[in-house]
């Protein structure tokens, strides 16, 4: 008899037929025996439509009343899957983020997980019913105002009830399969990953997987939280992600998995003064603004110009506020020229095994160099190299990495039931 968490994503539950299927999958594990809690999200492109609902009425609306409002998908989502479990002669009772005990930090639209009392849930599953509890959302501690954990969110949410409850496992549904060794749509052929280090997923989930919120896994490896990320459209076994290193073996693959993201732009800061501060003062005001920042290269200076360059990758949405704000300093900075580029895209290789393999880097880009595609910005951590590429080519990228690492399956494993890949 185990405690298990289950979250099942938009595709899962996407209409009536979604949410008997849910409903029959949870009953089975209850009646197996095991004490079950289910987090949910809103059903299909419900969140999508909420969204543009209130785009239709106002172009400026308050980040409190869209919290409040796109909250009712996941609501929505539990209520709907208790009816049908409870039709179905087992007892389930559902909870809003509030009632299950998650408080947040205020945050509207992205909001983080302070604190988790789940006093309900754990009532009421020892008086042998299933919780199911609305993902993606908590209370704000100090203003007790509704939050949203942002896109994902509803990961983020099933990992802390897992920790808070000391639950066996977490296990993740999606409509594929679990985490493969690159984008399915993208290489057919990509393998299905049967265990992978929860190091290596925070690579992968940062640098563009989709199938993970990257706070999830952060989570989970703080409060090591066992994750099984699987379909629940098959029985298939999908992936075990660890957060032991004692878990890690001397057998594991130099590469795990290659990522890429499209949503970054490129900006290249050109005539820098190759002085003490000058960099500092760049980067204090884009975090002013607000804005992200993934890779930062900087240029050797030119001998005896005293000026150097510096290339940053920054989401889409944060571009135009980036430009703005160093526009308006260029004469303090003594900055000659913004570059803008929103045409490009990133790969990143990521695996623990690469630390002990000098070659991987070389052969990466001997893959690149024979696919005939050029390289814009590269950087890297201890078990991962990203590149940034032209976006028009990333997808060819991907495919001759791929290839050129023997991580393409003999026969197409990866199905995506859903279509959406969460």
């Amino acid at each position: 008899m185990a405690l298990v968490v289950q979250k099942y994503g938009g595709s899962s539950v996407a209409d009536l037929a979604a949410m008997r299927r849910v409903a029959a999958r949870v009953i089975e594990r209850h009646n197996a025996g095991d004490t079950v809690v289910v987090v949910v999200s809103a059903m299909g492109d419900t969140t999508d439509e909420l969204l543009d609902m209130a785009g239709e009425l106002t172009d400026n609306p308050p980040a409190r009343e869209m919290d409040l409002l796109l909250s009712a998908g996941e609501r929505i989502s539990m209520s709907l899957l208790a009816l049908a479990i409870n039709e179905a002669g087992v007892s389930a009772t559902a909870f809003t983020g509030a009632q299950a005990g998650l408080r947040t930090d205020g945050q509207y639209g992205q909001a983080s997980i302070v604190g988790v009392v789940p006093e309900r849930v754990a009532r009421a599953v020892r008086e042998g019913s299933v919780a199911i509890v609305a993902g993606f959302q908590g209370l704000d501690y100090d203003t007790d105002n509704v939050n949203t954990l942002g896109r994902g969110g509803s990961d983020t949410t099933a990992v802390a009830l897992a920790a808070s409850l000391g639950a066996d496992v977490c296990e993740i549904y999606t409509d594929v399969d679990g985490l493969f060794t690159a984008d399915p749509r993208i290489v057919p052929t990509a393998r299905r990953i049967t265990s992978i280090s929860s190091e290596e997923t925070l690579e992968l989930a940062a640098h563009g997987a989709k199938i993970l919120h990257l706070r999830a896994v952060e989570f989970a490896r703080r409060y090591h939280v066992p994750l099984h990320v699987r379909s629940s459209f098959s029985d298939k076994e999908g992936t075990w992600i660890h957060t032991s290193k004692q878990e890690d073996t001397v057998e594991a693959p130099i590469i795990s998995g290659i990522a890429h993201d499209r949503s970054n732009d490129k900006l290249t800061i050109v005539g820098v003064r190759d002085q003490p501060g000058f960099a500092a003062r760049i980067f204090s005001l884009l975090a002013g603004a607000g804005v992200q920042i993934d890779t930062i290269v900087q240029d050797v200076a030119t001998a005896g110009n005293g000026f150097t360059n510096i290339s940053l990758t920054i989401p889409e949405g944060d571009a135009a506020a980036a430009q703005e704000v160093l526009a308006g300093a260029k004469e303090e900075l003594g900055i000659s020229d913004l570059q803008f580029n929103p045409n490009v895209g990133t790969l990143s290789l990521v695996g623990a095994g690469m630390r002990s393999h000098p070659w991987v880097s070389a052969k990466l880009f001997d893959a690149l160099f024979q696919a005939g595609i050029n390289i814009h910005l590269i950087s890297s951590s201890e078990i991962r190299i990203s590149v940034v590429v032209d976006d028009d080519r990333l997808d060819d990228a991907v495919r001759a990495v791929h290839t050129a690492f023997d991580l393409d399956a003999d026969q197409i494993e990866a199905v995506v039931y859903g279509g959406t890949g969460r």
